[in-house]
């Protein structure tokens, strides 16, 4: 590590730096970020593409005093170097140490927490007309990707700023990328504006006039050169439509234009965008190379780029394989993604079925939408969206699917804990947030072949329906030749027992294997139940066991309100049992980042917890259970 780096321990450092040395110590930045995520992992490309932006920014405004806000915020790890947080780095997303997005207890320079997309302006504009109410008059600046403005949000703040604020800066980061190809009219319109030959030969003229001559007096000139070629090019351009100035495209790795731009949009009294250029990966070949696969990453070859060698595949990969193979049967079937491809698997399915495919961009409400829409004129829409990111759609999973009972799937990877990713991305909350709905069945397979056989199921029912499985690899189970229907409500019993009757929600059915054999030992008769269908629950076969079982145990990878547990508890006092339940599932908090098994651990979602509860309702179950063989 170079000793610019280490000379930078807040913002008020950078100014004493010149522009050579700021281009040097955006070097060192780049090397010290492609070192220290080989280590942890992390969202390695999108933060090589703004470095010189993170060090212009911090040059030109003066945080935690200006406000400076970054969409989803996985872009800002050169901001958390910047500011005070060097020394901790290789703790990033590591148990007990820096979260890999924005945070505000984390920091006073972290002044709005994200982790989902389109989110930014909103906020920004929010604390900007806060300000005016109060009479301050620091800066607030948000930076947004190009693949931000494929969402709803970013658009319903657009369309009110001008309305609201005079002073509002958004930084327009264009790489063209988000986690795949941007996708859209939006993509194409900007890719429309950087690739005309007359705007960027106007607009190279006014970079080298900034180079050459600095100060305010350049800033001008390029202000006026840029809205020179505009109204030669783009009489109408959308952002001004919206009443916010446009400005640029300029060089974003450019850091004296950078600077100066920036010097002058501060003192301008009306909204303002400025369009930058960047390149996701700079200075690191593998991600040039490879783009996609070095959005978020785990420990790779800080010199080749490469990462240990896929073992079982996992969940999402599973899910297309599956998919592809049904849909080459049945012409009605179609794949939606809202702009991630590759995190559900459906970069396979696009390469078998490119027609049937439909990457809608960051637009999960489109999505459920369009989903609809298609259901409606007799497609069987399936919907691959995270967990976490299907709550952005819960309204038209309601109003325009359930509803209408609509025949559409949603399939929901990431449900769960997500681990590194921390509780922006925790899948924890789709139970309750589906269970309450009508007409939707709600699924959640042990393993890959049952997965298939949810699936197979789903695609044959007259409404909607929902499955939910986890991030990571399968358990290992061969998928049979042909997926199997399921009797919708059947729960498996994969063990009698006569004492206690443990459920295990998905993959936790290994926990319930797991406490069945240990209180086996202890002369226990344990029953061991995968449930698979949350919605319709199995009340016959919990009615059953109610009669005869000393106390039930459920394990769910999820919140415990609302959850699984608790429609067990619903099902069972409807039935007048008053059987206690122990669940062993989330508590009622948002759980940080870390590693799945040590957050366990730490949680109480563990064999050891569930028996340390059951075992005091057993009492007097031992010495019959004993007898009784």
């Amino acid at each position: 590590m170079g000793t610019l780096l280490e000379s930078i321990h807040s913002p008020a450092d950078l100014k004493a730096l010149n522009f050579t040395q700021m281009a040097e110590l955006a070097a060192e930045i780049r090397a010290f970020l492609i070192q220290a995520l080989s280590k942890t992992g992390g969202h390695l490309g999108p933060n090589l593409g703004v470095v010189e932006l993170t060090l212009a920014l911090h040059t030109v405004f003066n945080t935690p005093a200006d406000k400076l806000l970054f969409d989803v915020s996985h872009q800002a790890y050169v901001h958390k170097i910047l500011t005070g947080r060097r020394e901790r780095f290789e703790t990033i997303r590591q148990p007990g140490g820096l979260n890999g997005f924005m945070l505000r207890t984390e920091s006073e320079h972290d002044c709005f927490g994200a982790g989902h997309a389109g989110t930014a302006l909103s906020a920004a504009l929010g604390m900007a007309v806060a300000r005016d109410l109060a009479g301050g008059t620091e800066s607030v600046i948000a930076v947004a990707g190009d693949a931000a403005f494929t969402n709803g949000i970013t658009f319903e703040a657009i369309n009110n700023i001008a309305e609201q604020t005079r002073r509002m800066i958004v930084v327009l980061n264009d790489n063209e990328w988000s986690i795949d190809r941007n996708v859209g009219a939006i993509a194409s319109y900007f890719h429309r504006i950087v690739t005309s030959e007359r705007y960027n030969r106007v607009h190279d003229s006014a970079k080298r006039i900034v180079e050459k001559i600095g100060g305010k007096t350049a800033a001008e000139v390029v202000r006026r050169a840029e809205e020179a070629a505009k109204s030669m090019l783009w009489p109408s351009i959308l952002f001004e439509e919206f009443g916010l100035q446009y400005y640029g495209p300029i060089d974003g790795h450019n850091i004296p234009l950078l600077v100066e731009t920036f010097k002058f949009l501060k003192g301008q009294t009306h909204p303002v965008l400025l369009h930058v250029l960047t390149q996701k990966g700079r200075g690191f070949q593998p991600a040039l190379d490879g783009q996609k696969k070095f959005h978020g990453l785990g420990p790779y070859d800080p010199d080749t780029g490469l990462t240990e060698p896929a073992g079982k595949p996992t969940y999402a990969e599973s899910f297309a394989a599956t998919l592809s193979e049904l849909a080459a049967r049945d012409e009605r079937i179609v794949a939606i993604t809202a702009a991630m491809p590759s995190g559900t698997g459906l970069d396979h399915f696009r390469t078998d079925h490119a027609k049937k495919y439909f990457d809608v961009g960051i637009a999960e409400e489109h999505a459920v939408v369009f989903a609809a829409g298609m259901a409606a004129r007799g497609a069987r829409p399936v919907c691959a969206i995270y967990s976490t990111f299907l709550q952005r759609a819960f309204d038209p999973v309601v109003h325009d699917v359930c509803l209408q009972n609509l025949p559409v799937l949603f399939c929901m990877d990431r449900a769960g804990l997500s681990g590194d990713d921390g509780p922006t991305h925790h899948g924890l909350f789709d139970i309750s947030y589906l269970r309450a709905i009508p007409n939707l069945v709600l699924m959640s397979p042990k393993d890959e072949d049952e997965l298939a056989d949810m699936m197979k199921t789903a695609l044959e029912l007259p409404g909607p329906s929902a499955i939910r499985y986890p991030r990571g690899t399968v358990a290992g189970v061969p998928r049979k030749a042909q997926p199997e229907a399921l009797a919708v409500g059947k729960a498996e019993v994969l063990r009698d027992g006569s004492d206690v009757a443990i459920l295990g929600l998905g993959p936790m059915t290994v926990m319930a294997q797991e406490l069945a054999a240990r209180l086996g030992r202890d002369g226990f008769s344990a029953a061991v139940i995968n449930p698979r269908f949350v919605k319709p629950i199995d009340r016959a076969m919990l009615e059953a066991y109610a009669q005869r079982v000393a106390a039930f145990v459920t394990f769910e990878d999820h919140v415990k309100m609302g959850g699984f547990g608790s429609a067990v508890c619903e099902a069972l006092q409807e039935t007048g049992s008053t059987v206690p339940v122990v669940r062993i599932g989330w508590p009622d908090e948002f759980i940080p980042h870390g590693k799945v098994e040590e957050l366990r651990a730490r949680f109480g979602l563990s064999v050891d917890e569930a028996q340390k509860q059951v075992m005091p309702l057993l009492a007097g179950r031992k010495t019959s259970s004993i007898l009784s063989r």
